[in-house]
C-alpha cells in the first residue's frame, strides 16, 4: 500500500489545498476510514500548525509529544477521525475531531475537563465467553458489559482512564445529532423518528425540519442538546 496519494484525490471531508503540492501522506490502516479521518502528520501540519514540514511532524510523533484518545501517538501516519481527543502536553492544548456544516473535518479546541472522555457510537454488539456484552465502537476500541443495555447506533460517553461509561445517548426522538455521511454530512438536527425498516433496507433516521437518512449516517451527540462544543457554523 502507498503511503502517500494524490492532493487532487483526496476525500471532500479534507480541509486542504489540494493544488498547493502534488502529493500528501495518506493514513495507515487503522479504525477511521480514509474518507473520515486524516493522518497524524497532515493534522499537525496542516490542521494545527505547530510545525511546517512533515519531517518536523514525524519528529514531534516520535518524541511521543502528542496523545490521541489519552495515549502517546507512535505512528505519524495513524488516522486520527471523529471524536478523537488530540492533545499536546507541551501546549497545555487539546482538541477534539469534528465536521463543521460543510462536511469538512476540524479541530475544535476543547477544556482539559473535556479531554478525558470522548463519544463513542457502537457499530455492533457481541455475545462472547460468560455471556458478556462485548460492544464494539466507531473507533475500534470495545468494552465489556454484564448486561445487554444498550443498542447499535446508540452513543455512550467513555472514559479514557479504565474505558468506564460516563452516560448514555439513545438513538431516539428528541435526540441531538450529528449525520457524519451522506450529502448532509455536517448537518446538526433534532431526531423526530427513529423508523425500524422491515427486510434488508436500511433503517430510517428523521429529523424535525423534514430530512431523513439512514441509521448508518447518524451520530448521536446529546440526549436534547450536544453534549460537546460543536465547531462554529461557517
Amino acid at each position: 500500500m502507498s503511503d502517500h496519494m494524490k492532493r487532487l484525490a483526496v476525500p471532500r471531508s479534507w480541509p486542504i489545498k489540494k493544488k498547493l503540492h502534488v502529493w500528501i501522506t495518506k493514513q495507515s490502516p487503522g479504525a477511521h476510514s480514509v474518507e473520515e479521518s486524516m493522518p497524524a502528520v497532515v493534522v499537525l501540519r496542516d490542521m494545527l500548525g505547530v510545525c511546517d514540514t512533515a519531517k518536523e511532524a514525524k519528529r514531534i510523533v516520535g518524541n511521543r509529544e502528542v496523545l490521541v484518545d489519552g495515549k502517546a501517538l507512535k505512528d505519524p501516519r495513524a488516522p486520527i477521525g471523529l471524536m478523537d481527543v488530540v492533545t499536546i502536553p507541551k501546549m497545555s492544548a487539546s482538541w477534539r475531531m469534528l465536521l463543521t456544516d460543510k462536511g469538512k473535518l476540524t479541530l475544535v479546541p476543547i477544556e482539559e475537563s473535556e479531554a478525558g472522555w470522548k463519544l463513542c457510537r457502537i457499530e455492533n454488539k457481541t455475545v462472547v465467553k460468560g455471556g458478556r456484552i462485548q460492544l464494539n465502537f466507531h473507533d475500534g476500541r470495545n468494552i465489556l458489559l454484564d448486561k445487554d443495555q444498550y443498542k447499535t447506533g446508540d452513543v455512550l460517553k467513555v472514559a479514557f482512564d479504565g474505558q468506564k461509561v460516563l452516560e448514555a445517548y439513545p438513538l431516539a426522538s428528541g435526540a441531538s445529532a450529528l449525520v457524519f455521511r451522506g450529502i448532509h454530512a455536517g448537518m446538526i438536527e433534532t431526531v423526530s423518528d427513529y423508523v425500524v425498516v422491515k427486510g434488508p433496507s436500511a433503517n430510517v433516521v428523521k429529523f424535525a425540519d423534514g430530512t431523513e437518512t439512514v441509521k448508518d449516517n447518524v451520530f448521536i451527540i446529546g440526549a436534547s442538546a450536544p453534549a460537546i462544543k460543536m465547531p462554529e457554523a461557517s
